[in-house]
């Protein structure tokens, strides 16, 4: 679908790919389930080489990752009864991977970023987005971590980003919130007002902003809800309708939450 969409013809562009090895998604072609995370970094590279083509010349990408950390137990079978979805033999992080330690922090968003740097975009800011409600880690040898990575890159030296709309800087104190018409489907939906920060300083009025990883369409939503044209785009079905009910109650009260 990226392949599709006319070049130099988005704005902005708001999204939070599948992490590596976290979730199954029961979709050919996902994004998450590589063996390693090299082949899932170059997954990425090639995806948002086709972003930046459809990007305008002074448009941005707002890339939000999260980390993994290598199992501490190396296990490559069996399964997570309390999460059907975190399948052990469809999880790269629970088998041991060459370059790793057990229990070791992979450091994905960062090598995403490098790597999309030097695949040449232009890494203009990190972004720690800090979740006061994070549910903690059953670990008790390291800190909690509560927080991802949000990233600023723009596709050329000069590009189009009002940075005195931000309410906070570099770190974005914002509150997991999950859709409450997601009805259970997708279980990983970034809070609206995180795709809401990068839009207002990324895009004008009527401008075009894409999310190619849409899931339940929480970048398409808000977009519709701030006067921007959107594109969102999922390999899964379910997500896909889920998003066409929420994107077309926009103006609702609760259209957004």
């Amino acid at each position: 679908m990226l392949g599709t969409l006319p070049d130099a013809s988005v704005q902005c562009c708001v999204t939070s790919p599948p992490y590596w090895g976290l979730r199954d998604y029961g979709a050919e072609g996902q994004l998450g389930t590589e063996k390693t995370p090299d082949e899932y970094v170059a997954k990425l590279v090639t995806i948002f080489s086709e972003v930046r083509r459809a990007l305008k010349d002074d448009g941005t990408l707002w890339l939000n990752l999260g980390d993994t950390f290598i199992n501490a137990k190396g296990r490559a079978h069996g399964h997570d009864p309390k999460n059907p979805a975190r399948r052990f033999g469809l999880r790269p992080n629970d088998v041991m991977v060459p370059g790793f330690k057990r229990k070791d922090l992979v450091g994905i968003p960062w090598m995403t970023a490098f790597a999309l740097r030097n695949s040449g975009w232009y890494l203009r800011s990190d972004i720690v987005w800090a979740k006061p409600n994070a549910t903690p880690d059953p670990v008790s040898d390291r800190p909690q971590r509560a927080h991802e990575m949000l990233f600023l890159f723009s596709k050329s030296v000069r590009y189009y980003c009002d940075a005195t709309t931000f309410e906070e800087r570099s770190v974005w104190t914002i509150p997991s919130k999950p859709y409450r018409g997601n009805r259970g489907v997708h279980r990983a939906v970034f809070p609206p007002e995180l795709p809401r920060r990068a839009i207002v300083a990324g895009s004008r009025r009527r401008d075009l902003v894409l999310d190619p990883f849409a899931g339940s369409g929480t970048t398409c939503a808000v977009a519709k809800s701030l006067d921007r044209d959107f594109i969102g785009i999922d390999l899964v079905g379910d997500y896909v309708r889920v998003a066409e009910e929420r994107v077309a109650s926009v103006g609702d009260p609760e259209a957004a939450e």
